[in-house]
């Protein structure tokens, strides 16, 4: 970006008197009051040529820790200044960085003259209440004149980005209301009995002989070998609604950000916990690898302007172990739909700040997943997820 020069206000009245200086002079013929119009009214270019440069001079650096934080967390943003010239000082140096609303007001700083090769070392923190990821730049470079005449601005480079993730909260493991898990693992051997007796098969060519049960063996009278346990992993299918005309609030008090907080809770849970996790929403499904993946594409979600919610997304979760559906405001309709799939043990994450036409309604769309068989909890805030989710987590066994 091209250096932006101006008048301070110091630079215009210097101007404005020299001109009027200069042109009274002019009509009442003294001389000496001309002079003084002529030495005032050229100060200001003067000094802008004092400063021709000077900005481009200027180099900075940004470095944000961590660069991916979670909602409700600080964030350290580090700004070195320094000057690139070798034999010239830049005076009344001031910079500005950008931040977008969410993130606060822009941090200011005088440094005043930077000689050659000087560097300062400034840092600010920032707390995202919101998701998202959040543009921080560009720093604004402000070089003034010595005698404050002239200013010149400059952008020197682009933005950096902060990811915020989705606040989240941690949940008891899925098994029991106190929140063991009862005989049974998300893993579960196929073998039958276990590793110090595996249930046996007839020797096949290759097998290895490291392999060879001895016992059942000398039993059948024939080689035999271990089997290869075999594993099956439990996953939950978890749909998320983002539809703008579902939600309702403003800031991190929106019904969606309570939607996708909680989705992101329960996913990092069941991930914990050895599961695979599906998530839906409108749009389709989300790849969920990894954790940090969950995390990042969550952060990033925007409403959508579906008029459904993602009922469609939960045919393929008819052999799930768990299904859970985060919600906002929905159609009884559309609830009595929802109340026919899912497959395994099923919660219905009702968001109560979302936009429901009454609270009846939102005691209804309860009702109707109640009645099949969808275990309903009420959500008002992320933080009473925890105790919402032992009441309505699978008792016993983890449904297969």
């Amino acid at each position: 970006m091209r250096p932006r020069r101006t008048l301070t206000a110091r630079g215009v009245c210097l101007l404005l008197l020299g001109l009027i200086a200069l042109v009274a002079g002019l009509v009442i013929g003294q001389r000496e009051l001309v002079a003084l119009g002529v030495l005032a009214t050229a100060v200001p270019p003067l000094a802008a040529l004092s400063v021709f440069g000077a900005a481009g001079r200027i180099a900075h650096s940004r470095l944000i820790t961590p660069s991916r934080v979670r909602a409700g967390h600080d964030a350290r943003v580090m700004v070195r200044v320094g000057n690139s010239s070798h034999a010239w000082p830049v005076t009344s140096v001031s910079i500005r960085d950008t931040l977008p609303t969410p993130l606060g007001h822009e941090p200011r700083y005088s440094l005043g003259l930077l000689g050659p090769r000087g560097v300062r070392d400034l840092a600010y923190l920032v707390r995202p209440a919101v998701r998202g990821n959040y543009p921080l730049g560009p720093l604004w470079v402000s070089v003034t004149d010595p005698l404050g005449c002239v200013r010149v601005e400059q952008r020197p480079s682009a933005p950096d980005h902060l990811l915020v993730t989705p606040a989240t909260v941690p949940l008891g493991r899925v098994g029991t209301a106190d929140g063991s898990q009862g005989d049974d693992s998300p893993r579960r051997s196929t073998s039958g009995i276990g590793e110090q007796d595996p249930v046996p098969r007839e020797y096949r060519y290759g097998d290895e002989l490291r392999r060879v049960h001895w016992r059942s063996t000398a039993k059948h009278g024939e080689l035999m070998v271990r089997r290869d346990e075999q594993h099956r992993r439990e996953y939950g299918t978890i749909l998320l609604d983002t539809r703008r005309r579902a939600h309702a609030g403003t800031g991190a008090a929106h019904s969606l950000e309570t939607a996708v907080s909680a989705a992101a809770s329960i996913a990092l849970h069941l991930l914990d916990q050895g599961h695979e996790v599906r998530l839906h929403t409108e749009r389709g499904r989300m790849p969920v690898t990894a954790p940090s993946a969950l995390l990042d594409g969550l952060a990033v979600i925007e409403p959508s302007d579906a008029t459904a919610p993602p009922l469609g997304a939960s045919a393929p979760a008819s052999s799930a172990s768990l299904t859970v559906a985060v919600l906002g405001a929905v159609e009884a309709e559309e609830a009595a739909v929802l109340a026919r799939t899912g497959g395994g043990h099923r919660v219905a994450v009702l968001c109560a700040g979302a936009a429901w036409p009454s609270p009846d309604a939102l005691r209804g769309v309860g009702e109707i997943l109640s009645t099949g068989g969808w275990r309903v909890v009420r959500l008002s805030s992320i933080a009473e997820l925890p105790p919402l989710w032992r009441d309505a987590a699978p008792l016993g066994k983890v449904p297969r």
